[in-house]
């Protein structure tokens, strides 16, 4: 059964449409990541899901049921906020027992319910604090706690690690996977960090401009972005960008990086004369020697060790820009003159007018008619 389905969904503030037609449908316990750039209509979605604001069109449906005229309350939802949002006048204890409490559960229903999640996310020690003593991660963990506590089918989760610190960000990524996992909740979860829309999520949909761009597994969207603009979004070092026109020859078809020849997918013959953008992620390059067929001529500009890898500046001879990427301990050049090859399997190629990747074809007929 699908815990969420979002049918047309329209929603305007005045003469602005913030969601334009949003078709969604999120499998019973999956964990999906709404990702995209500030102003792409995430959270007024996820408010809408809640029942805080209402469509101006669509359908809303939790479980197979038409949310219409349902209340926040009787949604069966946990949310969680970036800015935490805890009652400052009460405790962590109470902070956490309030949606319990709001159920009128029993005294000893509510104190299982807090302690449970408090023992999960390792904050049992500071119940009896108050928001003002907590630390940012002990706020953000009793915020989560809070939205978990009643045990909902649906967890909305509204960019809640954006206000700690890098290194409980780093952790919480590492642990919210298994705390959902132990949950079983449906879960949305909103970002603008790739990192943790890839480490979280199930499957992701990227929002621009109210509308879902594309949505697929974290592989799917960072190996085959659907745009360049989504492919400018993921990668750290970010994904570089030459402008090409393809060409073809008996040996299939190509691009030329400082006049030499690249090959490119086979099933991209289709692209050929057109005006595109190449898109070479950095670790997609690697330094090769002189004598290697296709090496590429390049200047070394500058160097940066990023802990796990190496990220070079290169300028070809006509002086256009690559970075390149390599794990930190394997060996490269770090000045001076160079050679650096193209793993034509992992190229990505999109249209320069639209922005649109140019998909390979993979017709048995026009790749044989390629290579002929």
């Amino acid at each position: 059964m699908a815990g969420v389905e979002l049918l047309d969904i329209v929603k305007r503030f005045k003469n602005e449409t913030v969601l334009d037609g949003v078709t969604l449908t999120v499998a019973e316990g999956e964990t999906l990541v709404l990702f995209g750039p500030s102003g792409a209509g995430k959270t007024v979605l996820l408010r809408l899901i809640a029942g805080v604001v209402e469509p101006d069109g669509g359908t809303v449906r939790l479980d197979g049921r038409d949310m219409r005229d349902v209340p926040p309350e009787l949604r069966n939802i946990g949310m969680a906020f970036q800015n935490f949002a805890l009652f400052p006048h009460m405790n962590a204890f109470d902070n956490i027992a309030s949606p319990l409490a709001a159920r009128r559960k029993t005294a000893e229903r509510v104190s299982e319910g807090v302690e449970r999640v408090a023992r999960l996310l390792k904050i049992d020690q500071v119940l009896t604090h108050r928001p003002r003593a907590l630390s940012n991660g002990q706020k953000q963990r009793t915020a989560l706690a809070r939205a978990l506590a009643a045990s909902p089918s649906l967890l909305l989760l509204d960019d809640p690690l954006r206000n700690v610190d890098a290194k409980l960000r780093f952790e919480m990524r590492l642990e919210l996977p298994r705390l959902l996992a132990a949950e079983g909740a449906t879960t949305l979860y909103v970002t603008q960090d790739y990192k943790e829309a890839m480490a979280l999520a199930d499957r992701i949909a990227v929002m621009f401009r109210g509308r879902i761009a594309q949505l697929g597994s974290p592989a799917e969207i960072y190996l085959s972005p659907a745009s360049l603009e989504i492919a400018r979004l993921f990668g750290d070092p970010a994904i570089n960008v030459l402008d090409v026109t393809p060409e073809q020859d008996s040996q299939g078809p190509f691009v030329r990086l400082s006049r030499l020849r690249a090959p490119i997918d086979p099933g991209l013959h289709h692209a050929v004369g057109k005006d595109c953008s190449l898109g070479l992620r950095p670790e997609a390059i690697r330094f090769v020697g002189g004598e290697t067929t296709g090496a590429i001529p390049v200047t070394i500009e500058a160097e940066t060790p990023l802990n796990e890898k190496i990220v070079t500046l290169v300028t070809t001879a006509r002086g256009r820009e690559i970075l390149v990427s390599r794990p930190s301990g394997e060996p490269g050049p770090s000045q001076g003159q160079a050679h650096i090859a193209v793993d034509s399997a992992h190229a990505l190629l999109f249209d320069r007018r639209t922005g649109l990747r140019i998909e390979p074809s993979r017709d048995d007929a026009d790749v044989r008619g390629a290579a002929a």
